[in-house]
């Protein structure tokens, strides 16, 4: 006989609920709600474009008088402050009557912080949290970082041969990887946005950086060039990987000059290392000077979190590993 679903089973249901607002609900956190009553979902809400309105107003409208007596899934802290744009959310489900709320991350925004737990306790409402809470701080790493550190998390791409080359000696790099694995980079592109290059690449390829998949074309993120002059029309020129303003997520995308940039300055959160079945020899290196000047001071910073097989080349995603 089946078990019924746990709240870490709701919880699992309600982060990659969260997903479909990541990265349209920036400014705000990507957050996901189901409202569950006698086993089955009878609410369910993600962030909608711009912040607006909640995951959690969503749910609850599409539950109505429902709600009543049901229990819901939350992956962060509700709200507790008021804003013209929208209701608070705590007050939102204490009005509902709702019977328990289960949050998985605790908002650090310090306008919520505890707060919206200790109302929702105070109206009589079952309360439990930390359910889940890495996998849903996970999700919404990019508005996570701006808020702990002020900048975006960035995403460094590779695609590159087996050897580590990312082009022939003479710059031909196209294609290096396979339809698959291409497609899959685009809907990475989706995932961000911004995406930036250098201006070598700039200049050599004059990429489109659009989002060419059959339904998110109008995902195609924000064009960045870093460079030390002015960018072209429809891009924004950034000096460097310190002065990147208004983005929580960024897809670092070429070449070898933008990348080493990047690694130097120790800006990057996750790593997207394409290869292919191919040797090349004497071509252009993925990476160039990172700033290591002692072999073991590389070790123990990139933990591998995904591995899979896209068509005849290996995609493996490593995360940087911090110390707080």
């Amino acid at each position: 006989m089946r078990r019924p679903p746990a709240d870490a089973d709701w919880m699992a249901a309600v982060i990659a609920l969260s997903l479909r607002g990541r990265p349209s609900s920036a400014p705000n956190p990507n957050v996901g709600c189901l409202l569950v009553k006698d086993g089955r979902v009878i609410g369910r809400g993600w962030t909608q474009p711009g912040g607006r309105p909640h995951a959690e107003a969503v749910a609850l409208a599409a539950a109505g008088a429902a709600a009543r007596g049901a229990t819901a899934y939350v992956s962060l802290e509700p709200c507790v402050h008021a804003s013209p744009r929208g209701p608070c959310c705590t007050d939102a489900l204490i009005d509902a009557r709702v019977a328990r709320v289960v949050i998985a991350a605790q908002d650090p925004d310090i306008r919520t912080n505890g707060q919206g737990i200790a109302r929702l306790q105070d109206a009589g409402i079952d309360v439990v949290f930390n359910v889940a809470a890495a996998a849903a701080r996970g999700v919404m790493a990019p508005w996570w970082t701006r808020q702990a550190e002020g900048r975006p998390f960035v995403t460094l791409k590779l695609a590159t041969s087996l050897d580590g080359c990312i082009a022939c000696a003479d710059g031909t790099s196209r294609w290096i990887t396979g339809d698959r694995a291409r497609a899959h980079a685009h809907f990475e592109r989706a995932r961000h946005q911004a995406i930036l290059v250098g201006r070598g690449t700039y200049d050599a390829d004059s990429p489109r950086l659009d989002v060419r998949l059959p339904g998110l074309e109008r995902r195609s993120p924000q064009r960045l060039l870093l460079t030390s002059g002015a960018a072209p029309e429809g891009w924004t020129a950034v000096a460097s990987p310190d002065a990147i303003e208004g983005v929580d997520s960024l897809l670092v995308e070429g070449g070898a000059g933008a990348a080493s940039a990047f690694l130097a300055a120790d800006r990057v959160d996750r790593l997207l290392l394409y290869r292919a079945p191919i040797l090349i020899g004497v071509g252009r290196a993925a990476l160039g000077d990172i700033g290591l000047t002692d072999l073991a001071a590389a070790h123990g910073r990139w933990r591998l979190t995904d591995s899979r097989l896209l068509g005849s080349d290996q995609l493996d995603v490593y995360e940087r590993i911090r110390i707080i």
